[in-house]
């Protein structure tokens, strides 16, 4: 079933544009109860059980060190696509990559979601904050942004070093591990922010992948709809995408690249997705998980 956008991608930060906008939303979804409205952008949570103590990298690691996953890719089970409310809504993400093309700060688009009051949630690498140390705190400041983990060195996430776009995965379940935590204990001490939500580089994924990231308490940001293809269209297709969303959807794209059309594409998209009835939310509280 196709998701939204061209064909393309960037080495920085690839998500493949052959899937098509408007489709309705996967089985997999993520429950949400509104915590607050303020005009016509608000933010939600899920309401969680209690956790189970999330378990160490060690145990984690020995639990699975002989499991051979059975399948790959962005869609997996156990990856949220959408977001469930009892209003219209979409879920804009935005990724910020690092890397040496992919380390640059799209302050038109974050200048457009604040004139616009429009909330959403940025998923950055390390490298982008290590590129970006002052930028990045005072954007976590902003109470408009919910801040979520890209990793540690933007790698697919596999147990055997399984590539997508000729982008190496991590090796083994170990190096698996520190590309989630590492990144999630930096953020906790350099920005004050506590990651419950993980995306990878390249969104790809193996099944063994999404179990572990549960394990350790975390929740693995898919999407619906590709808005950008890696921050690859015109401002014309980025807002088509995007206003061509089912309700529910969680959207895809950059932060990163502003010589592209992802600001100008998301400024023309926000009147006409609020005109049909659509509110802007972050992510929220991410699912709880049970090792």
């Amino acid at each position: 079933m196709p998701l939204a956008g061209a064909a393309g991608m960037l080495a920085s930060c690839a998500v493949p544009g052959s899937r098509g906008a408007g489709v309705a939303p996967p089985a997999s979804t993520t429950a949400f109860t509104p915590s607050a409205i303020a005009a016509t952008s608000w933010s939600v949570s899920t309401t969680l059980a209690t956790p189970a103590p999330t378990p160490t990298r060690e145990a984690v690691a020995q639990r699975y060190a002989n499991a051979v996953p059975d399948a790959w890719g962005m869609a997996l089970p156990g990856i949220e696509q959408t977001v469930a409310s009892p209003i219209k809504t979409i879920a804009l993400t935005f990724d910020a990559c690092g890397g040496p093309h992919g380390s640059l700060i799209d302050e038109s688009l974050l200048t457009t979601l604040q004139q616009h009051n429009v909330s959403a949630t940025l998923f950055w690498n390390k490298r982008w904050i290590d590129a970006n140390p002052r930028r990045a705190q005072e954007i976590a400041a902003n109470p408009l942004f919910q801040i979520e983990n890209h990793g540690t060195a933007h790698k697919p996430l596999s147990v055997n070093g399984r590539a997508a776009y000729g982008i190496p995965g991590t090796a083994s379940v170990a190096e698996l591990i520190d590309e989630i935590e590492d990144n999630r204990e930096f953020m906790k001490e350099f920005l004050g922010v506590e990651s419950n939500w993980f995306r990878s580089g390249t969104a790809h994924y193996d099944d063994t992948a999404v179990q572990i990231a549960r394990d350790l308490g975390v929740s693995i940001a898919g999407f619906a709809v590709n808005g950008d293809a890696g921050a690859t269209l015109s401002a014309p297709q980025v807002a088509q995408n995007l206003v061509r969303s089912a309700p529910g959807s969680i959207a895809i794209l950059h932060m990163n690249q502003p010589a592209h059309g992802t600001a100008s594409g998301v400024a023309a998209a926000i009147p006409q997705l609020r005109a049909a009835g659509y509110t802007f939310v972050r992510l929220g509280a991410a699912p709880a998980r049970s090792p």
